[in-house]
């Protein structure tokens, strides 16, 4: 299930193209009934422990879902309105012919310090440079950030998917770090606690990981075109947004709380666990002007476009530019220095 679309590698004409919902007016206010489908597990979870999640002005569905493969199924599937995913399956949903719009955007500040991925190497896999993959086996997740981090840090070293082989694996839970350990690949992305468990468990032997240096932290909500079409739903998305951004800035100043309720009691992690991962991920930054994103953005379009065959496209059409500052203004607005 890495992604509905990936089998067609044809360059298909989505609706985005021609159908600019820019000039649909979003209503000043949402009517109680509205109902939307929201795939962010992590929001809800922020909302109920900072108790703002009753204070939603409209009614919620919560689907237990998130990133690329997820979303997009649910997406074709007509079953969810709002997601949250990283960059990249928002270009490859383009590419298959699945009309999206990206509604909010969320980065790290001093993302070279505080990288969503490492890369993980191999015992004896001999690699302690990017430049030492030429020639390995290297975990691939096409549809998937991941995935075009791979690519990226062979542009970064000089190198080609020629210059290495590329073992296409799904990247959930441990398959990377176990793919390492066993030797199927000689360096995979890992994320999150896998970052810290990859060299406590494989080290002794070799194993560790190595930073790659680039800036990989586009975090975004993102909505069918449909959903962003309708005025009461564009208004409901617009809503959220706002409570969305308040609970990035909550979780950031309520680390203790956030640990306990989020990493510990919902996903079974250990408080040492969520305290490496509070520190890893460092402070959000909400930016209330898209153009850089989009400007980085395009660049990782067009690298994808050059190393899978696909057509370049003008990025800014993912973009719903009609929601740019909303989430930046309510932090300002609840007081945020």
């Amino acid at each position: 299930m890495l992604l509905a679309g990936c089998a067609d590698n044809t360059t298909s004409s989505t609706t985005a193209d021609s159908k600019n919902v820019a000039h649909i007016k979003i209503p000043d206010k949402v009517k109680a009934a509205t109902s939307i489908t929201i795939g962010a597990p992590d929001t809800q979870v922020a909302l109920k422990l900072s108790g703002q999640i009753k204070k939603l002005p409209f009614k919620v569905k919560w689907a237990n879902i998130s990133g690329g493969p997820q979303c997009s199924e649910a997406f074709r599937a007509h079953s969810l309105d709002l997601c949250a995913s990283a960059e990249i399956p928002s270009i490859h949903a383009h590419w298959t012919g699945l009309d999206t719009k990206l509604v909010a955007a969320e980065f790290r500040k001093d993302p070279l310090k505080h990288p969503v991925y490492e890369l993980g190497i191999a015992p004896g896999a001999h690699i302690d440079t990017l430049a030492d993959l030429r020639g390995k086996k290297i975990a691939y997740s096409p549809g998937q950030a991941q995935g075009a981090l791979v690519l990226r840090i062979l542009a970064k070293a000089g190198l080609t998917k020629k210059d290495v082989q590329l073992v296409e694996l799904p990247s959930t839970g441990d398959v990377y770090p176990t793919a390492l350990g066993s030797h199927q690949v000689d360096a995979a992305p890992l994320g999150g606690v896998n970052i810290k468990r990859y060299p406590a468990k494989y080290g002794k032997d070799g194993g560790k990981t190595i930073q790659h240096g680039l800036r990989d932290d586009p975090a975004h909500l993102w909505a069918p075109t449909a959903s962003v079409s309708d005025p009461q739903k564009a208004a409901a998305i617009r809503e959220f947004i706002k409570f969305w951004a308040r609970s990035e800035i909550w979780v950031e100043q309520h680390p203790k709380e956030w640990i306990d309720g989020y990493y510990v009691k919902d996903q079974g992690l250990t408080r040492a666990d969520g305290e490496y991962l509070v520190k890893q991920n460092g402070q959000v930054d909400i930016p209330d002007d898209w153009t850089p994103a989009i400007a980085r953005q395009q660049k990782t379009v067009d690298l994808l476009a050059k190393e899978t065959g696909q057509k370049k496209f003008d990025t800014g059409i993912l973009f719903d530019r009609r929601y740019e500052s909303v989430a930046a203004d309510a932090i300002a607005k609840a007081g945020k220095p």
